[in-house]
């Protein structure tokens, strides 16, 4: 499988501290970001409009669709779309996610096995999510080599 030129998979992985996001709940949290493609990575610190203006502005580099790629959506995705929300008005990654364990279970045919990819990730996940993002999109890479036999 290819990825598109019209298409930008951001892999994203959020490290939050205390509960998720609530309103007028800025506890310090640190979130990274990498492009798929061209393995460039944004760190953010802390849930501050800057932040997230800082976020958008590196985002909007990319053409195409953004798509928002992660270990774990269910959390990841709700701090990035709710200070997207609550700082820009929008998410620039629109309504949804993709989920890497879905991915991988529809590739292995076997909806229960979520975890095996992880042991592909070359960078340590040490919970700098910098690292943890570029280990997730060293495994996905090998989870599309692997579809392509």
């Amino acid at each position: 499988m290819d990825v598109s030129d019209d298409y930008n998979l951001i892999f994203v992985d959020c490290e939050g501290y205390g509960p998720a996001p609530t309103l007028n709940d800025d506890r310090a949290f640190e979130f990274g970001a990498v492009d798929f493609k061209s393995k460039q990575s944004f760190h953010g610190y802390g849930a501050t409009k800057k932040t997230f203006i800082k976020f958008n502005k590196w985002l909007n580099q990319f053409k195409g669709r953004l798509i928002f790629v992660s270990d774990n959506p269910a959390y990841d995705w709700q701090f990035i779309n709710y200070y997207f929300h609550k700082f820009l008005s929008v998410n620039p990654f629109g309504h949804s996610a993709r989920r890497i364990s879905d991915f991988y279970a529809g590739m292995n045919g076997d909806f229960f096995d979520s975890t095996g990819w992880k042991k592909w990730r070359k960078t340590p996940h040490d919970h700098n999510p910098v690292h943890d993002a570029l280990g997730n999109v060293e495994a996905f890479t090998k989870i599309l080599e692997m579809g392509k036999k």
